[in-house]
């Protein structure tokens, strides 16, 4: 199943993925930083979506209380 999160706080407007047991696939952001965003798609490919929040949740981007890969930790925690 294809979630559909609306972040807040941060540049990127909305993060797809969806969640098959248990592991993270399809993870993609609409805006943002495009290489960066890029890259966390990549690296948390197949991965267990309980360790991608334990390692993206709390990530802060410059002065801002969260980050998109934070976001992105919340979002999974939110479909779980």
């Amino acid at each position: 199943m294809e979630y559909i999160y609306k972040p807040k706080g941060v540049c990127s407007q909305q993060i797809n993925f969806s969640i098959e047991d248990g592991k993270l696939h399809n993870v993609s952001f609409v805006k943002g930083c495009p290489g960066n965003l890029k890259a966390i798609s990549k690296l948390v490919e197949g991965m267990d979506a309980e360790k991608v929040i334990k390692i993206l949740e709390g990530n802060t981007c410059g002065n801002k209380q969260t980050s998109c890969a934070d976001q992105l930790a919340k979002a999974i925690k939110e479909k779980l």
